[in-house]
């Protein structure tokens, strides 16, 4: 029997925690979007600055005007994400070599849990597996907090749609770095036509490309996840790269259980020949301004 250095409470080695991290980051449709940085457990407060006024030319003898410096703070608090999942008990005999397969296996299967339950979460302040409003909805998500610069969705004029959620961000002075689309949202864009030339060709076929007009985007299933309050989200464009903050705290634990019913199946670990994989991602996000955001929703 292999000497199984994967014992309970352990911790995935760091380099596979950057590989996780990369597999979240190509899932997630706002860590695409966004720049991301570790978060202590205990959180991180972000300062938000806002000078009012203009700069002032002085000239000799005359008094010099004062400007006003708003500073609001946001605090990032990580969450705890949790993903298990059973395998069969022969992982505890194998080899050193199959077990990293195992693990790599479980690793794959873990970032795509992440990255769509981080999305739902941030998107629609929904508990990402029973799919009920969070307490952070309000205070914390796109549905929640987005509520001003909201235009309604029409199929047939999906770039309208988009170009004036854009204008409704750059009326208030802000920039738009980033366009998150849900595939109903690519599609319509796909099949636009004016003389029976397509428009953007680059969304024909399910494609998905990397940048809009400048921007960076992507298309995600997970803008229309439905449940509680959830809004469809067709589009949201805003300033994803200053204005929405998002980290995790460096270490992973993982158990490996091999007792009891730890995941309410109804049926034991052992009767049944089987072990459970557990790993927790600590992801915390902030929307630092909700007027650098807007929505095109159904």
């Amino acid at each position: 029997m292999a000497d199984n250095s994967l014992k309970q409470g352990t911790l995935f080695q760091p380099e596979l925690v950057k590989e996780l991290i990369s597999k979240v980051q190509g899932r997630s449709v706002l860590a695409k979007l966004s720049s991301q940085s570790p978060i202590p457990f205990n959180g991180v407060e972000q300062f938000i600055f806002n000078l009012e006024g203009n700069a002032q030319i002085v000239g000799e003898g005359q008094q010099k005007g004062t400007g006003k410096a708003v500073v609001d703070t946001k605090v990032i608090k990580p969450l705890k994400f949790v993903y298990q999942a059973r395998i069969t008990d022969e992982f505890k005999y194998a080899s050193e070599e199959k077990q990293l397969e195992y693990l790599s296996q479980f690793a794959d299967g873990f970032a795509k849990k992440i990255a769509d339950a981080f999305d739902i979460a941030a998107i629609h302040g929904l508990e990402p597996k029973g799919l009920t409003d969070a307490t952070f909805r309000d205070t914390n998500s796109f549905d929640g907090l987005i509520t001003g610069n909201i235009v309604n969705y029409a199929e047939d004029k999906f770039d309208d749609n988009i170009d004036a959620a854009v204008q409704q961000i750059v009326a208030k002075g802000g920039e738009v770095t980033g366009l998150a689309l849900s595939p109903v949202g690519g599609q319509a864009l796909a099949k636009l036509k004016v003389n029976g030339v397509v428009q953007y060709p680059e969304f024909r076929f399910g494609q998905n490309p990397d940048a809009f007009y400048g921007m960076k985007s992507d298309v995600n299933k997970n803008l229309t996840v439905t449940g509680g309050t959830a809004q469809t989200d067709h589009a949201i464009v805003g300033d994803f790269e200053n204005r929405f903050k998002w980290g995790y705290t460096e270490n992973i634990p993982m158990e490996i259980i091999e007792y009891g019913d730890p995941d309410g199946a109804g049926r034991d670990l052992k009767a049944y020949n089987e072990i459970l994989l557990r790993a927790e991602a600590f992801i915390g996000w902030g929307i630092l301004d909700a007027d650098a955001f807007a929505r095109v929703k159904a």
